[in-house]
């Protein structure tokens, strides 16, 4: 069984000469939908022991970051309700940063 989320490995490639040839792969950063909840968010980075979460639309296009640290210091806030989407996030940073430079 596989789980749901994983990506297949790349290939391995080895040269034509026989020699082994080195490749990083780089750690899968844990993903998530826009419209998961800020709760779900968090225990999704802290089953993952992850600081940080890709966060995708839809159509798996990625739509930004989030951190636990900005998760932790949105839920402090008043705005806070368990039905926050995390889409609703980028929303208000997107019009907080356009406030801040204008």
């Amino acid at each position: 069984m596989t789980s749901a989320g994983t990506q297949p490995r790349p290939p391995s490639s080895t040269p034509a000469d026989g020699a082994s040839a080195v490749r990083t792969v780089p750690e899968a950063e844990p993903q998530v939908w826009d419209d998961m909840t800020v709760e779900v968010a968090l225990s999704v980075m802290a089953s993952a022991r992850a600081g940080h979460l890709v966060i995708r639309d839809g159509d798996g296009r990625r739509t930004g970051l989030v951190t636990r640290a900005q998760l932790a210091a949105f839920r402090a806030t008043p705005a806070y309700t368990d039905r926050v989407r995390l889409r609703d996030l980028l929303g208000r940073r997107l019009r907080a940063a356009a406030v801040r430079t204008s």
